[in-house]
């Protein structure tokens, strides 16, 4: 069974940074995306960004686009968001989740609250 932990998550200030990292049980290039989703108290879960982790291609939702940054680690076997600028209307539970032939795997989710 796939094991998807995320980290880095925590409060910031409106304008900082945080980088989440998702490590996976096995290897990454196992899977064909990983992606980072989002969801606010009371709200649907939405997506925030993907990479092709065989390729690097990657994609990004408008809200993002130009603030966040997602990319892979293969020294250490993550794929991380780094997330600049941020603003108060980011928070949320992110989960990270990663893709291959036998489904969809999903993590346990990590808190980042902006707020001053």
């Amino acid at each position: 069974q796939v094991q998807l932990v995320e980290s880095g998550g925590g409060l910031v200030q409106p304008g900082g940074s945080l980088k989440l990292s998702c490590g996976a049980s096995e290897n990454i290039f196992n899977f064909n995306t990983m992606g980072w989703y989002r969801q606010a108290a009371g709200k649907e879960r939405d997506f925030v960004a993907r990479i092709n982790v065989p390729g690097g291609k990657t994609f990004y939702a408008d809200s993002v686009k130009g603030r966040f940054i997602i990319y892979r680690d293969g020294s250490k076997n993550t794929v991380n968001l780094q997330m600049n600028s941020l603003k108060p209307e980011d928070s949320a539970v992110y989960f990270c989740s990663a893709n291959q032939l036998s489904g969809t795997y999903w993590g346990q989710g990590t808190q980042v609250t902006v707020s001053s």
